[in-house]
């Protein structure tokens, strides 16, 4: 059966989700336990279950409550359908550029085998990128937004190409009427005054990559002489950010944030966090690592831990808002009110048939995880797309096409989770990562607790 709602409870907040309309609503402790009778039918039921507990009173007006939620349709709101636009082609809006398939770091846990996605290491070359950038104009249509990401490997190993393809999309602006939205990811080594001021010139949004405390960051991230990263990169990324501050930069469709990884190892991520935001930076992100046969695995007999963890790191984020030094935690950051739209609720990020990657020999694939996985690629950026099941498949492998997903309460917060990591421990893009759905909705609980919490704390300062 599919589920309806899904109901927790932190620190005393008994907090009920309502699945189909995203809606949250904060209860008391007796609407808490009404739901586990309640379906929108029962009532009676509902009162003889609980009527030594609480009095009839107050049950019937909380069922009239929960009744009045039922017509706004707040509380087991109908299924969502799939929209037909699901079974037309896509439309391709982005892509990400994997310009330097090599990498001047050899971070333990890489997906992409230090760079080189299990390939030779090569970087691409300008025709190829622009060429890429010509398949973008052509593939997205009618779209006037348009994204290109620049990935590696390391991106700033190859700033020829990113500032020749930065050239020739800005050029084809122009020409096109299309508006291209640049983002790089690097893992900062290179970074310096020049390219720095170029990056920002060119507003170019930039994720950072840092795994949080010295200790952590350095073990997981040397660099190819096996010397840790720690200090280069925090100089750099301060003197990034810096530049950033103040000025229009809220207004040029920018942004700025370290993304972390979190392994085995350093289960006590609320340390990393709270490393990353103690050392100046307030626009963070902290990943599970995902992988097989490693001892940095996140593991089943791990999930515990984590979901602790999580607990603390929510209290450390609340805490720290309390004390007037918040700070912006991605996965902590959900709309309640405005959510994504139907399709991204039921497909996420598109890989495969709006967003796909171009290898640095102009090779297609889903997503730049996806590089190298010669059974998922659809063709390249000189014949077109080739091998026309795959997007296909990967648009119809939303979350109401996979079984383990159609009965979960996240499934529309999660969109199904990552294709790659269902492919890389089932073979199959439609059956999830079972231990990643489980941090997952563990993060959302937390995500949803934040929200609500902020939520009640705006209207108390309203009146």
């Amino acid at each position: 059966m599919k589920a309806k709602i899904h109901k927790f409870e932190h620190n005393g907040q008994y907090i009920l989700l309502d699945v189909n309309s995203g809606a949250v609503h904060v209860i008391d402790k007796m609407i808490y336990e009404m739901m586990d009778t309640f379906d929108g039918t029962n009532d009676e039921n509902v009162v003889a279950a609980l009527k030594d507990r609480y009095p009839e009173a107050d049950l019937r007006e909380a069922l009239e409550e929960l009744h009045e939620l039922m017509t706004m349709n707040q509380l087991f709101a109908p299924d969502i359908d799939v929209p037909p636009t699901f079974r037309q082609t896509g439309i391709i809006k982005s892509i990400c550029l994997m310009v330097a398939q090599d990498c001047n770091l050899r971070c333990k846990y890489c997906f992409g085998d230090g760079g080189s996605y299990g390939q030779e290491r090569a970087v691409m070359t300008p025709e190829v990128g622009c060429k890429a950038i010509d398949f973008l104009i052509e593939k997205s249509g009618p779209r006037k937004h348009c994204e290109v990401d620049f990935f590696g490997g390391e991106p700033l190993m190859n700033m020829k190409t990113v500032k020749a393809v930065t050239a020739y999309a800005r050029a084809k602006e122009k020409e096109t009427g299309k508006k291209f939205k640049l983002t790089m990811t690097t893992n900062g080594i290179l970074l310096n005054d020049a390219n720095i001021k170029w990056l920002n010139d060119n507003d170019f949004s930039l994720v950072l990559s840092l795994d949080g405390r010295k200790e952590v960051n350095d073990a997981m991230r040397p660099d190819v002489g096996g010397h840790g990263s720690y200090d280069r990169i925090v100089k750099n990324f301060k003197k990034c950010i810096a530049s950033r501050k103040g000025g229009d930069w809220d207004y040029r469709g920018v942004y700025t944030y370290l993304r972390g990884t979190y392994t085995h190892n350093n289960l006590d991520f609320t340390k990393d966090v709270l490393s990353m935001h103690d050392a100046g930076f307030d626009i963070l992100s902290l990943e599970p690592v995902v992988l097989k046969d490693s001892p940095y695995a996140i593991t089943e007999e791990d999930l515990p831990r984590v979901r602790e963890e999580y607990d603390r790191l929510v209290d450390a984020y609340m805490q720290c808002r309390k004390e007037g030094r918040g700070f912006w935690f991605f996965h902590f950051n959900m709309d309640l009110s405005n959510g994504p739209c139907v399709a991204k609720r039921l497909s996420g990020c598109g890989a495969g048939h709006e967003y796909v990657a171009v290898a640095e020999n102009g090779d297609l694939y889903p997503c730049h995880q996806f590089v190298g996985r010669d059974k998922y690629k659809l063709g390249s950026i000189f014949t077109g797309i080739t091998d026309t099941k795959w997007p296909q498949y990967f648009r119809e492998s939303h979350v109401l096409n996979k079984p383990k997903c159609r009965d979960c309460w996240s499934r529309f917060f999660c969109s199904g989770g990552c294709h790659a990591n269902a492919d890389l421990f089932h073979g199959n893009i439609r059956e999830p990562y079972e231990i990643g759905c489980e941090i997952q909705k563990k993060r959302l609980e937390c995500a949803i607790y934040v929200q609500a919490m902020q939520q009640l704390e705006k209207e108390e300062n309203n009146g």
